[in-house]
């Protein structure tokens, strides 16, 4: 189960109740900083827009790629360590806006995760460090550390242990 904290709404679906979650201004900004930050080839400045602008926790050497989407609504929520890629076009989302409630959780990515180009991670999940995402993943629930996973639904295909013993054997 992911961890989100979750928000009933009344009458039309909580999209429609959107700035009553959070501040028009805020989300301008940070649309203005994201798309910035999408086409930026420099990822010492990139990273330094989202910590800056966005309140995001990212990691030194962590890589954006280009297109990659941060939450527009919560990017504080989202946390990235060290040494990590985050691939081509993927999405990292922090809320959830849905007919009868909305919810809102963070994002947590570990140390040397490598995140495959059109990933989407879905809020309130928590990537282990090491771990190796496919690409075109849904990220829908937690990774554990030096997993390899990939899939919709995400599925693991090899855990850490399993991961360790295919290095060593092409090694040998």
């Amino acid at each position: 189960m992911r961890k989100t904290n979750r928000y009933p709404v009344q009458q039309a679906n909580s999209l429609w109740q959107i700035y009553k979650t959070v501040s028009f201004w805020k989300v301008m900004k940070n649309f203005v900083f994201i798309q910035l930050g999408r086409y930026i080839p420099f990822l010492s400045v990139k990273n330094w827009l989202y910590r800056t602008f966005l309140r995001m926790d990212v990691g030194k050497q962590t890589a954006f790629a280009l297109m990659v989407m941060p939450d527009i609504m919560f990017p504080e929520k989202i946390k990235v360590g060290s040494n990590s890629v985050i691939g081509y076009n993927t999405t990292i989302l922090a809320h959830e806006y849905l007919i009868k409630e909305y919810r809102i959780g963070d994002v947590v990515i570990g140390n040397d995760v490598m995140i495959g180009a059109n990933t989407t991670i879905l809020p309130g999940v928590t990537i282990g460090d090491g771990a190796v995402i496919s690409s075109a993943t849904l990220v829908n629930r937690d990774v554990p550390p030096g997993a390899f996973v990939g899939g919709n639904p995400m599925q693991v295909i090899y855990t850490k242990e399993e991961m360790d013993k295919r290095i060593r054997e092409e090694q040998d």
